[in-house]
């Protein structure tokens, strides 16, 4: 009878471990562009050195005369956090050059996510407010996640719906939708892109879309570029990634 429990407690414990890492598969954001008639008006990239800095260490000129420097740990107030396997402060580029009808976008697949129960999503932007007409463009459109469930599609954009929690930074904003709000909230999204609804079922795919030109309508900007970091899906961020920028 005791053996019997044991092997009881390790099945119980071997389906509660898998439970735990269902949701922690998220491993990797793979950059794209989509650009069929080959415009080369779009792209996306990870690229070293543009990223959020968390605990980077850097030679700072000092004053008052600022003729030597010290070696000082800098991080943006935004970024406490990020990938700690970034040794290199890379960022994802998303850009489209020219205007929003040009059938092209930059883009970014999440990888690990497929049957995961989403509860949380954000990123962090080079920007320091999300409706201020300077650094990367965050309009309604993108940069977005495209969320496809078993239930349907939703979007979220940048700036809609509102992230449930911003925290600024000195260059950089970090957005989550979802259950950072305490105790908790649900994940709001575009189902269908057309009504607003909590993001419900099992995730079949995400992706990050960057279709918004210099012509962006409804934004304070014609920038048509976003620099992100540290995209987060139910707490697990991801700061790195392979380019294949030429």
């Amino acid at each position: 009878m005791r053996l019997r429990t044991i092997f009881a407690s390790l099945a119980i414990l071997v389906f509660s471990t898998s439970v735990a890492f269902a949701d922690t598969r998220f491993n990797q954001v793979k950059p794209n562009e989509f650009d069929p008639a080959k415009s080369h008006l779009v792209q996306g990239a990870w690229l070293a050195g543009i990223g959020c800095p968390t605990e980077v260490k850097a030679q700072v000129f000092q004053p008052p005369n600022y003729n030597t420097t010290a070696e000082e740990t800098i991080t943006d107030p935004a970024c406490p956090t990020g990938d700690g396997k970034d040794k290199h402060t890379e960022g994802l580029l998303l850009a489209k050059t020219g205007p929003t009808a040009n059938n092209a976008s930059a883009t970014a697949e999440l990888k690990g996510v497929k049957g995961i129960t989403l509860t949380e999503l954000g990123y962090d932007i080079r920007k320091t407010a999300a409706g201020d007409a300077r650094g990367s463009h965050c309009g309604a459109g993108a940069p977005r996640f495209n969320v496809e469930t078993s239930d349907g599609l939703f979007g979220i954009g940048c700036n809609s719906p509102p992230a449930d929690s911003a925290e600024i930074g000195t260059g950089w904003l970090r957005l989550r939708w979802g259950g950072t709000c305490a105790p908790a909230c649900p994940l709001m999204g575009f189902k269908d892109f057309v009504t607003l609804a909590p993001v419900t079922g099992d995730v079949k795919s995400i992706t990050i879309i960057f279709d918004e030109g210099q012509d962006a309508l409804g934004a304070p900007d014609n920038f048509g570029l976003a620099v992100l970091d540290n995209i987060d899906v139910n707490g697990t961020l991801i700061g790195r990634g392979p380019t294949d920028a030429d």
